[in-house]
């Protein structure tokens, strides 16, 4: 079921997007070489914790997971899609770091993932970032009242495909509001104009994963949540929280430069 949110509830939800908008531009900022992940999440821990917010991804325990994860951030490196869980890890030269992160606020929740390098960064690496960025703008581009969930899945996935690279099998955005996984499904690829219809009141986490080296395969590390890729080439993830809205769609979680 998906519930339309009022355009106060929607403002609501700007409240919790920015919390996480905050805590991703922090949490950038401290990375360096030699930062450990550890110390990454600790600084998203300080920004929601000033903001009185609490985090949806502490505690959080989907049917597939061993474990309830223990961090306030993912924090995926390299090869690492996404769900990587913070540790002692600490950041070298030339990494790819994709950083996810959710805040909680009044009971309206926020989502929202950047990626970056840290560093000389590569070549391939910064091309599939803005592969990545790009897709999301053109996915957020789609999502107008009107359009259908598939017209967004089709905007993310030509963008990914016509660059050649992968897109993470069985993963998308999701509903979002009151909780952090809501209906509907957002897939990465699709048909236009097929799938639920959007409305005035939607609320989208969209959110494109890529992988570099063109297939669409992962598997899962022996902590139950981290996803890599399968063929060892790296990966990048960018999401926004977004209100559908008639006068276009609203990003809820854009951070200020």
């Amino acid at each position: 079921m998906v519930e339309l949110k009022t355009d106060t509830s929607i403002d609501a939800m700007h409240e919790a997007g920015q919390v996480v908008a905050s805590a991703l531009t922090a949490a950038r900022k401290a990375a360096g070489v030699g930062v450990s992940l550890l110390e990454l999440d600790e600084v998203a821990r300080g920004v929601l914790r000033a903001a009185g917010a609490t985090s949806p991804f502490l505690g959080y325990r989907p049917t597939f997971a061993p474990t309830p994860f223990p961090a306030v951030i993912c924090a995926s490196v390299n090869d690492a899609i996404v769900h990587g869980i913070p540790d002692g890890y600490r950041l070298r030269d030339g990494d790819l770091v994709s950083l996810d992160c959710g805040a909680e606020l009044g009971g309206w929740v926020g989502d929202s993932a950047i990626s970056f390098t840290v560093g000389t960064p590569r070549p391939a690496d910064v091309r599939l970032i803005e592969t990545t960025e790009r897709a999301l703008a053109a996915g957020i581009g789609a999502a107008v009242v009107g359009n259908r969930i598939g017209d967004i899945a089709h905007a993310i996935g030509t963008v990914c495909r016509e660059a050649g690279y992968g897109i993470m099998d069985g993963f998308g955005g999701h509903g979002i509001g009151r909780r952090m996984h809501e209906d509907p499904s957002v897939p990465n690829e699709g048909r236009p104009g097929r799938g639920m219809p959007l409305r005035h009141g939607m609320a989208l986490a969209i959110e494109p994963m890529l992988i570099a080296g063109g297939g669409d395969e992962w598997r899962t590390d022996p902590d139950g949540w981290t996803l890599r890729t399968t063929d060892g080439s790296r990966a990048a993830h960018a999401e926004h929280t977004v209100a559908i809205t008639e006068a276009g769609p609203r990003v809820l979680t854009a951070r200020v430069p």
